[in-house]
């Protein structure tokens, strides 16, 4: 009897203990939320202050938008607010045709960042490089605007002018580039044959005709160079990204089988692993893979995975390190919120973020004297943008490198190597550093 009464008082002990636990945490996330609806309704005493008070009468939208973009902003560069405008800007943007000036910028130190300029677009004609920093539009400071309202600015009609004020490494003062805006038809998948033998292949960015493009060019340099063919350079430098399910089908195209990314979100039940699906569209042949400080986002998931699979040698300078998914979530007809939702991961499980890929071979460009000094120098990278993600595996960050590409392509040292060792040539030459292999071992096959 005895023992039944102490087993009775041991569980009513037991179940006070757990209620108290269970009103204790109840009673901390009453408390967390009553501090949440006090800076709720802060936010709210300050927005009805200044639509009563200030000097003038301020548009209660753009007054929204820019404490969207302010708290999302404090987040890291690549979250922000797109408002209804700006999002069907954004969906026309990656069906491959858009108006404007053909850069993708980001933001640093309160000023616009250029990652790089698209291919035969007014910004690329007119000089403008990766690395320049946008400090004026039209006369207006950029300085006090969000990316948007800059890009907005950016935009606008086609054939209207525009006058960008730049500050560049090497350049003593700041100086204007004049631009017209055009439309800018995208491109993304460019080929030609190099002397009779490689399939040289650029792509430039990843829209929804990256894939249709790049089936076309492999056909038609197959058909072309029929038994001939030693193998492809797929060219991503200066290519700032675009839609991951391109990344992971141009991926596919020259790989059998085997994961192509994999991405982690803040649960472990948010991971998802993208894998490619049997039988590669090259037919195994060698590839060799440039890249560069501009190569960022989609094109770095293309680098990894071919690198990771030993599926072709990587050859330039290391890639920009961004390595995090945006998710694009539509407020109901409001605009559509561009949150960071996860990191990105190469088949070997190496995070991207703020590190990049490293080349095989890495191979620096010979820059004329009177561009010394910009974009010879490192970009920084997604490392040297204020509020970015740190890398979850620790250790030094990529510093940036090099996104200078000579126009002359006989000038161009890094597609020279490329073709060289496609052809089983000795590279030594032209290597500033191995990677992968001891300098002896610098003349591999390709695959």
């Amino acid at each position: 009897m005895r023992n039944e009464y102490l087993r009775s008082v041991s569980l009513l002990a037991a179940g006070a203990l757990a209620a108290t636990v269970f009103w204790q945490s109840f009673d901390g996330a009453v408390a967390a939320n009553t501090d949440t609806y006090k800076q709720l309704n802060l936010f709210g005493d300050v927005f009805d202050r200044v639509r009563a008070d200030y000097v003038e009468v301020p548009d209660d939208e753009q007054l929204v938008d820019s404490a969207i973009n302010g708290m999302l902003a404090g987040l890291d560069p690549h979250s922000s607010f797109m408002n209804a405008k700006r999002f069907q800007d954004m969906q026309v943007q990656t069906r491959g045709e858009f108006g404007g000036l053909g850069i993708e910028v980001t933001m640093e130190n309160q000023v616009v960042k250029v990652v790089s300029p698209i291919d035969d677009t007014p910004a690329s004609k007119a000089g403008v490089q990766a690395g320049d920093l946008i400090v004026e539009i039209d006369g207006t400071q950029v300085q006090g605007l969000s990316l948007n309202e800059a890009v907005d600015m950016m935009r606008g009609k086609v054939n209207t002018p525009i006058t960008l004020t730049i500050v560049r490494q090497g350049k003593p003062e700041p100086f204007e580039i004049k631009l017209v805006r055009d439309v800018i038809r995208i491109k993304s998948v460019k080929f030609e044959v190099q002397d009779g033998d490689i399939g040289y292949i650029r792509i430039s960015s990843f829209n929804e005709q990256t894939q249709e493009g790049l089936d076309a060019a492999i056909a038609a340099i197959k058909a072309q160079l029929g038994d001939k063919l030693k193998g492809y350079i797929l060219d991503m430098r200066n290519n700032p990204g675009g839609l991951l399910d391109q990344a992971i089908t141009v991926s596919d195209t020259f790989l059998e089988r085997g994961e192509v990314v994999s991405t982690r979100g803040r649960n472990p039940d948010e991971s998802q692993r993208y894998n490619s699906q049997p039988g590669d569209t090259s037919d195994g042949m060698p590839v060799v893979v440039l890249i560069n400080g501009g190569s960022a986002s989609a094109s770095e998931i293309v680098a990894g995975a071919i690198q990771d699979h030993k599926r072709g040698k990587l050859i330039g300078t290391r890639t920009f390190g961004k390595g995090s998914v945006q998710t694009i979530i539509p407020l109901g007809g409001q605009g559509a919120l561009r949150l960071t939702t996860a990191r990105y991961y190469t088949p070997a499980g190496r995070s991207i973020q703020a590190k990049g890929i490293d080349p095989d071979f890495l191979i620096e460009q010979d820059v004329p004297e009177d561009l010394k000094g910009t974009t010879a120098r490192p970009t920084g990278g997604e490392a040297s943008l204020r509020g970015h993600l740190k890398n979850e595996g620790g250790g030094d960050e990529g510093g940036g490198s090099s996104a200078y590409v000579p126009e002359d392509k006989a000038k161009d040292k890094q597609l020279i190597a490329a073709m060289a060792l496609l052809r089983g040539q000795p590279i030594d030459a032209f290597v500033t550093k191995s990677k992968a292999e001891a300098p002896a071992a610098a003349t591999p096959s390709a695959n």
